[in-house]
C-alpha cells in the first residue's frame, strides 16, 4: 500500500465517523458561505483535521494547512490531501523548528481572510513578523486551552487585531475532546511508544483541568494507581473526592513509575523533580507545548541520551538512574499516536465548522476580544450528535418552562 493509498483510506475511515460534520458539510455545501474566502489553519495534520478542511473546502473556501506541531502530522494524510485531494498542504512529522515556523509562514502567504489555530502560533506571526496582513483577516476560531490563555492575554493589553472564537471553551468541544478524547487517546500514545503495561503502575497526572480529568480517570480504568498534583485548591479538592491521591510533584516524582503533564504552562517538571526520580520513570507530556517538560534540564544532568524506541528517549543521569521521555515532551497522543478517536473530533470541528460560518457573516459587528461559542450553536451540535447516535431526549412541557422561569411558585 502506498501513503496515498494509506492516507486516502485514513480519510475515508474517519469521515465514516463523523456524521455530524458530515451532516453540516451538506448544508455548507450547498450554501457555500466561505465562497472566495481563504482560510489558514495551523492544526495537527491528521484524518480528523482533513476531513475538516475539505468541509472548508466545500463551503467555498480556499483553505492552506499547516501542522500545529512539529511532531503532530500524518505523513499520509498530508500526502492524500495535496495528492488525492488537490489542497496545498505545508506539514511533514519530524519537522525541525525552523521547518515548522516556515510551514506556517507558508500558510500567512496567501493573506488569509480567516484563521483556525491550535495554540494560537499562526495568530502571533500574525502579530508580531506579519503585521502586514492584519489588514487582510476577518477573525479566527482557536481551537485549544493554552492558545485561548495566550490570546486572551493578548486581548487584555488591547493588541488583539481581530476578533477570535474561543471554540476551545465551546460546551461540545472541552467536556469531550479534553475529558474522553485526551484520557483516551494519551494512552493509545503511551501503549504505541512504550507497550508498556498500565496496571499496577503508580501514575502522576499533572493538572486536574478538563484534560487531567480525562487522563486520570482512563488510567484509573487501565489499574494505575493514581496521583494528582495541582496548584488550584478548589481542583485539588475535586480530584480527593474522585478517589484520586493529591499531593505536591515534589512528593509524588519519589515512587512514580510514570509522570504525565497537562496543565499548559512550563516547567512541571524540573531539574529538583528529575533528582527526586527513581530510575526508570516514564515521563510524557499531553499539554500543547513542548515546555512542560525541562528537556534543556534534564539534558545538562544526563551522562547519556539513547533513542531507545521509535518515540522515547531514554536518559541515563550521572548517578546512573535513568529516565525516559516520550515523543520529546511534545503532545504524546499525537505525536506518539493518531490523537482523538473520530467520533469526538467529531464534534469539535463541528464546532469548527460553524464557528468559522459565524465569523465569516458576522465580522464586522465583533470586537476585537476573544468570544465564547453562541449557546445555540452548541446545543445544534448536541442535538445533531444524539440524533446521529439514535438517542432522544425529553422536552419541557410550556408549564414547566413557565414554572422555570417564574419566582412567585416555590410549589
Amino acid at each position: 500500500m502506498t501513503e496515498l493509498e494509506k492516507g486516502m483510506r485514513r480519510l475515508s475511515w474517519a469521515e465514516a465517523h463523523m456524521p455530524v460534520l458530515r451532516e453540516i458539510r451538506e448544508r455548507l455545501k450547498k450554501e457555500r458561505p466561505l465562497k472566495g474566502l481563504k482560510v489558514g489553519m495551523a492544526l495537527h495534520v491528521e484524518a480528523k483535521t482533513g476531513i475538516l478542511a475539505l468541509t472548508l473546502a466545500a463551503a467555498g473556501a480556499e483553505v492552506r494547512l499547516a501542522s500545529c506541531n512539529p511532531l503532530s502530522t500524518d505523513d499520509s494524510v498530508a500526502i492524500a490531501l495535496k495528492e488525492g485531494h488537490g489542497m496545498k498542504v505545508y506539514a511533514k512529522k519530524w519537522q525541525s523548528q525552523a521547518e515548522y515556523y516556515d510551514s506556517l509562514n507558508e500558510v500567512l502567504d496567501m493573506a488569509p481572510d480567516l484563521i483556525i489555530d491550535d495554540g494560537a502560533d499562526l495568530i502571533a506571526i500574525l502579530h508580531t513578523a506579519r503585521t502586514d496582513l492584519l489588514k487582510n483577516v476577518r477573525g479566527a476560531n482557536e481551537e485549544t486551552t493554552t492558545g485561548v490563555v495566550r490570546l486572551r492575554s493578548l486581548a487584555a493589553a488591547g493588541k488583539l487585531k481581530f476578533p477570535v472564537i474561543a471554540v476551545n471553551d465551546a460546551k461540545m468541544k472541552f467536556l469531550f475532546d479534553n475529558r474522553y478524547g485526551t484520557g483516551q487517546s494519551v494512552f493509545d500514545g503511551w501503549m504505541n511508544s512504550t507497550n508498556l503495561l498500565v496496571a499496577g503502575k503508580r501514575l502522576a497526572v499533572a493538572g486536574y483541568g478538563w484534560c487531567g480529568k480525562g487522563i486520570a480517570m482512563r488510567a484509573k480504568g487501565l489499574g494505575a494507581i493514581v496521583i494528582v498534583t495541582e496548584v488550584d485548591p478548589v481542583r485539588a479538592i475535586e480530584a480527593r473526592l474522585d478517589g484520586f491521591e493529591v499531593m505536591r510533584m515534589a512528593d509524588a516524582v519519589k515512587d512514580a513509575d510514570a509522570v504525565i503533564t497537562a496543565t499548559g504552562c512550563n516547567a512541571i517538571l524540573a531539574a529538583e523533580h528529575f533528582k527526586a526520580m527513581k530510575s526508570g520513570c516514564i515521563l510524557g507530556n499531553a499539554g500543547h507545548f513542548d515546555n512542560e517538560i525541562d528537556k534543556k534540564a534534564l539534558e545538562s544532568m544526563a551522562a547519556k541520551k539513547e533513542r531507545v524506541r521509535e518515540f522515547v528517549d531514554e536518559y541515563t543521569l550521572k548517578d546512573g538512574r535513568r529516565i525516559c521521555l516520550i515523543a520529546e515532551g511534545r503532545l504524546m497522543n499525537l505525536a506518539a499516536g493518531q490523537g482523538h478517536p473520530a467520533e469526538i473530533m467529531d464534534t469539535s470541528f463541528a464546532t469548527q465548522a460553524l464557528a468559522i460560518e459565524y465569523l465569516a457573516k458576522n465580522w464586522k459587528t465583533m470586537e476585537n476580544i476573544v468570544h465564547t461559542v453562541p449557546e445555540e450553536m452548541d446545543a445544534e451540535i448536541a442535538r445533531i450528535k444524539l440524533r446521529t447516535m439514535n438517542v432522544s431526549i425529553d422536552e419541557l412541557t410550556k408549564e414547566q418552562k413557565k414554572y422555570m422561569s417564574g419566582w412567585e411558585e416555590g410549589t
